[in-house]
C-alpha cells in the first residue's frame, strides 16, 4: 500500500512483543515456580486494535516505530501478513517501540483509548474524542468515581461525556459495555454474549478493533449496534489462548454481524 492510498482504519500506537510464560499460579516475591508452556507473540494495544480491525476486513495502516532488530522486523512482517499497510511504520536503531500520539484529518472518526490511565489526562483529549472508551479501572482513575456496579459504570461514563467527548463507552468485561452518548439523556448497557473464557488478554483491544471496523464501515450504525457487536467479537477473543493469535477473522463470525 502506498502513503496516498485510502484507508478506513488508522491507527497511532504502540507495538510490543509479548513474553508470555504459562504456569499454575503467580509466584510469591523471590519464589521460583515450573512453568509449563512459554510463547513469544505480537502485542501492544495500538498494534492489536489495528490487527483486530484489519481481520474484520478494514483496510488499515499502522503509524508506530519500532527497533531495527529481530522483534522489530518480525513486527513488521506479521502487520504485512495481516494485511496491515506498513508504509507508516518506522525502524529505528536508536529505540524500540516508540509511543503513541494522535493524528488525524477532519473526516476522519476518533477513538481515544486511555491506556495506561493517567488521573490527570489533559482536557483536549476528551475534547478531541469522538468516541472515548476505557475499562472499568481506567474510568475510575479518571474520574476518582468508583465502579463496582453498571449502576456505577453509568455514573462514571456521564461524568467522562460532560468532559467533552462526543460519546463515552465503558467495558465492564463479561457484562458487556455501558454506552454513553451526548444525544441521550441515558447511559445504556450493553450486554455481552456469555462464554466460557480461557484467556481474556487483549480481549478489549479485540473490542476497540472492532468498534473501529464497524465505525470505518458501517458509519450510520447507532453506536449502541456497534458496541453490541464488538462485545460479540471480543468474546470470540477470549475462548482462545493469546492477544492477536485469538483475534477472529472475518470467516470467524457468524454472518449476522456483517
Amino acid at each position: 500500500m502506498s502513503e496516498d492510498e485510502d484507508v478506513s482504519v488508522i491507527v497511532v500506537g504502540s507495538c510490543m512483543t509479548d513474553l508470555v510464560s504459562q504456569a499454575p499460579r503467580l509466584p510469591k516475591a523471590g519464589e521460583t515456580i515450573h512453568g509449563y508452556k512459554f510463547f513469544i507473540g505480537f502485542g501492544g494495544k495500538g498494534a492489536n486494535q489495528c490487527v483486530q480491525a484489519a481481520r474484520l476486513g478494514a483496510k488499515t495502516a499502522m503509524v508506530c516505530k519500532v527497533g531495527k532488530d529481530v522483534f522489530g522486523d518480525s513486527y513488521i512482517q506479521n502487520f504485512k501478513n495481516n494485511g496491515v499497510s506498513t508504509a507508516f511504520a518506522e525502524q529505528t536503531e536508536k529505540a524500540a517501540t516508540g509511543a503513541a500520539s494522535i493524528i488525524v484529518n477532519d473526516t476522519v472518526k476518533t477513538i481515544f483509548n486511555p491506556a495506561p490511565a493517567i488521573a490527570d489526562l489533559h482536557s483536549d483529549f476528551y475534547k478531541a474524542s469522538d468516541v472515548f472508551c476505557c475499562n472499568e479501572s481506567e474510568a475510575e482513575l479518571l474520574t476518582g468515581l468508583p465502579v463496582s456496579s453498571v449502576e456505577d459504570a453509568k455514573q462514571v461514563g456521564l461524568d467522562l461525556l460532560h468532559k467533552g467527548c462526543g460519546s463515552v463507552i465503558v467495558t465492564l468485561g463479561p457484562q458487556g459495555c455501558v454506552v454513553c452518548e451526548s444525544t441521550s439523556v441515558a447511559a445504556k448497557l450493553v450486554p455481552t454474549t456469555t462464554v466460557t473464557a480461557v484467556d481474556t488478554t487483549g480481549a478489549g483491544d479485540s473490542f476497540i478493533g472492532a468498534l473501529a471496523f464497524y465505525m470505518a464501515h458501517y458509519p450510520t450504525m447507532p453506536l449502541e449496534e456497534m458496541a453490541r457487536r464488538a462485545n460479540m467479537v471480543a468474546a470470540v477473543s477470549v475462548q482462545q489462548v493469546g492477544t492477536q493469535t485469538s483475534f477472529p477473522f472475518l470467516k470467524d463470525l457468524p454472518p449476522e454481524l456483517f
